[in-house]
């Protein structure tokens, strides 16, 4: 969703939204850094030291005054965030980290399209948490993606993408569709292929310059987030070319853009923003962390102006979440540890869902006020505590390959290829499959 999202990844750090009601005090709390002119030796000197916190995109710490308040828990600490804008950036530069065995935080955050990759490679160099965090207040499937075969848990949860469907009601009530969550939701029961269907009926009637849905390659990661045979499968070999999941989700994108249902924006790219600004699309799939992308950039003109429903289908899918670790060859591995423990406890990942929208995957924050009854303003106040909470609990455990992420992003790439320049299905199909097995060989 932590922004930072590539076009089929998860660097889907979202801006802040407002849920069950943002209040000034928190959004003036930010987090209690050191001086950069202070070395951490000096501060070790006087019994005080600094904590480092490397991420991407946005966390949402500072946001909902964490680091400010870890630091009023425990004067001795203070937390200093490193973010990296885009997670593409992030991610080789903690690979070169984690190979020289310098350079690194004290605790790291950590991307699910990545987690496959370093629990398979790399968990010999982060901190156990297995006795730190317990996994079973997660949401089941979460920990087990940060899980090694012999029991270590490299990263604890921060945070789950469950998937709704974001559309523009002002939008929807022109071309004659329903504009009711429930009566929307009853047109895609069916699933993704009924979506489509919607996409038809709205085409018909839809006003002049406007489209249905925002990408192609967006609806593709959707669907094959509802399948827990994605990419690979349980002995890790890479199926994408047999997958069902990745067959029905490019089938669907290529019907998509041949019946031009699709205005063929690459998510977070400047024309894809000035598309939310000016309401030429009319649905966007919508994993947790996308209503805050959406509010941001149609601004306050469209406010109202779109809902929430619950996503295609009868599966529940999950699109995004990340995860903090602690390398070992950290100073401070035994507080680094505490903190990660902290900031992933209920009350703390219920105060980033307020402050900034990204859902927790800690189960005990679902009954918290500020999770159960969230709402957004901004969509018509969309019951999101609920939707969320109800689709986390049913979403499938899926299977996680080491080069997850970097197959999304090579197909959505074609995608994109066949809705902004023509390409047929067969050719771009062709070169995505030429550039993936490039990668992982």
């Amino acid at each position: 969703m932590r922004i930072t999202r590539t076009v089929a990844g998860r660097s889907r750090r979202v801006a802040v939204l407002a849920t069950t009601g943002l209040t000034a005090s928190a959004l003036l709390l930010t987090g209690c850094s050191s001086d950069d002119s202070d070395s951490n030796e000096s501060s070790e000197s006087n019994g005080k030291i600094t904590l480092t916190v490397a991420d991407y995109g946005q966390f949402g710490y500072k946001e909902a005054g964490l680091f400010a308040k870890y630091h009023e828990l425990h004067p001795n600490i203070t937390v200093k965030e490193d973010t990296t804008a885009d997670e593409k950036v992030y991610y080789p530069k903690l690979l070169q980290q984690l190979n020289s065995g310098s350079g690194l935080a004290d605790v790291q955050g950590l991307e699910v399209g990545r987690i496959k990759e370093l629990v398979d490679t790399k968990a010999d160099q982060f901190a156990d948490l297995s006795k730190v965090i317990d996994v079973k207040e997660f949401v089941s499937w979460k920990e087990k993606q940060a899980t090694t075969a012999d029991g270590k848990v490299i990263g604890a949860g921060t945070d789950i993408g469950p998937m709704s469907l974001c559309y523009n009601t002002e939008l929807f009530k022109k071309a004659g569709l329903p504009t009711d969550r429930k009566e929307v939701a009853a047109k895609i029961a069916g699933g993704w292929e009924d979506y489509l269907k919607l996409g038809e009926e709205y085409k018909k009637k839809a006003p002049a310059g406007t489209y249905f849905m925002d990408s192609a390659s967006a609806m593709f990661n959707a669907v094959v987030s509802s399948n827990a045979k994605q990419y690979y499968d349980e002995s890790g070999k890479a199926i994408y070319k047999e997958s069902p999941s990745v067959q029905q989700g490019w089938n669907l994108a290529a019907e998509a853009a041949d019946k031009k249902l699709t205005q063929g924006l690459a998510q977070f790219s400047d024309p894809w923003k000035a598309a939310l600004r000016k309401s030429t699309m009319a649905t966007v799939a919508c994993p947790a962390w996308m209503a805050g992308q959406i509010s941001v950039n149609a601004g306050d003109a469209n406010k109202g102006k779109w809902d929430i429903t619950t996503a295609p289908g009868s599966t529940a899918a999950n699109w995004g979440g990340s995860f903090l670790g602690v390398p070992k060859s950290g100073k401070h591995v035994d507080e680094a540890t505490k903190l990660v423990k902290w900031l992933t406890a209920p009350e703390q990942q219920a105060a980033v869902f307020k402050a900034i929208g990204s859902f927790p995957s800690n189960t005990g924050a679902y009954e918290l006020p500020d999770v159960k009854n969230a709402t957004l303003p901004y969509f018509n106040d969309a019951p999101i505590g609920q939707i969320y909470a109800d689709e986390a609990k049913s979403i499938p455990e899926t299977i996680l390959g080491p080069k997850d992420a970097a197959i999304k992003d090579t197909i959505s790439t074609q995608i994109n290829n066949m809705e902004q320049r023509g390409t047929k299905p067969d050719d771009a199909w062709d070169a995505a499959t030429k550039a993936i097995d490039k990668v992982i060989g």
